[in-house]
């Protein structure tokens, strides 16, 4: 059975660091393609970035320099660290898997499979 577990959000204050973690298990890894997004309530759910199957990275603007994309193939392990957090970046953060070798468009529909969520809260 495909899935993905997110873990790792909380409340930090601005100028902080997170680390989540998304946990896949069912997924052939290195045939996988993954990706993280984030929705704040009234918008529509947004790509932070997505990392290929052969670990190759893509970012969304905004989050260059602050935010990290990684995946561990041995620990099944997708991470997302987040720097320097502003109040902006706000928003319950999923993880996102594709059975394809490369990033597609990084929007909920390319998207197949979704983990349920982690809330992440900057306070300034």
């Amino acid at each position: 059975q495909v899935q993905l577990v997110e873990s790792g959000g909380g409340s930090v204050q601005a100028g902080g660091s997170l680390r989540l973690s998304c946990a896949a298990s069912g997924y052939i890894m290195y045939k996988t393609t993954f990706a993280w997004f984030r929705r704040t309530p009234g918008k529509e759910r947004e790509g932070i970035g997505c990392i290929n199957s052969f670990g190759r990275i893509d970012y969304r603007d905004s989050v260059k320099g602050r935010f990290t994309i990684s995946k561990d193939n041995a620990k099944r392990t997708l991470y997302l660290q987040m720097d320097s957090l502003k109040p902006e970046d706000t928003a319950m953060y999923s993880c996102a898997a594709v059975s394809a070798s490369w990033c597609p468009a990084v929007v909920e529909s390319e998207f197949r499979y979704w983990g349920q969520g982690t809330q992440v809260t900057v306070s300034s």
